[in-house]
């Protein structure tokens, strides 16, 4: 039952990640909040990090179903591919301004677009965090290989068509031509390096 219920969480987690970001959701919110709307992101960051942190300490409070024996091998490549995936996650963030991102620095995103990001990890594939996240959570399975390990990489996993597809139906809304220009040259996750 408490697997159910941590599947459940991760689903309630990724769907209200993807409506609470779409534009038609902000801009009915900023209708209602008015100049209030500039703390809509910092609101929304905090929401997002209390539910993840719950359903980490769900799950570590969950007796553990154990997939497979824990071993140095597997703690090694646990290791590796979580600490990859965090390098690629907080590179692919230099070029974007932390504290607007978390929403500490106060800011109206649907009047002050940034720009659209093509340099560094973003030049390689269109959704370095999610990649970086995907080898985070398949780090984590292989550090501690029990079942509430796997529901977080397949929730994961399971999520990222349908998340990628609202962000990118956003993003095409937002920057268009220029997105659609650079979403036909560069790959969702797997990166491409250039010759």
């Amino acid at each position: 039952m408490e697997y159910f219920i941590l599947s459940l969480g991760w689903l309630f987690f990724y769907i209200s990640h993807t409506f609470l970001a779409s534009l038609n959701i902000k801009r009915k919110v900023k209708a209602w909040m008015g100049m209030g709307y500039k703390w809509y992101r910092f609101c929304y960051s905090l929401f997002a990090t209390m539910v993840f942190f719950a359903l980490l300490l769900l799950a570590g409070s969950i007796e553990p179903i154990w997939l497979l024996a824990s071993s140095p091998l597997t703690t090694y490549l646990g290791f590796m591919l979580a600490t990859f995936g965090t390098i690629i996650a907080v590179k692919s963030m230099k070029h974007v301004k932390t504290s607007r991102f978390l929403g500490i620095e106060p800011h109206d995103d649907l009047k002050e677009k940034e720009p659209l990001i093509t340099v560094g990890w973003y030049q390689y594939m269109r959704h370095p965090l999610y990649t970086g996240l995907i080898l985070i959570f398949l780090g984590y399975l292989f550090y501690l290989p029990n079942l509430a390990s796997l529901i977080h990489l397949l929730a994961l996993l399971l999520y990222l068509p349908f998340g990628i597809y609202f962000e990118e139906k956003k993003l095409q809304e937002q920057y268009g031509e220029a997105y659609t220009h650079y979403k036909n040259k560069v790959p969702p996750l797997i990166p491409r390096f250039k010759k």
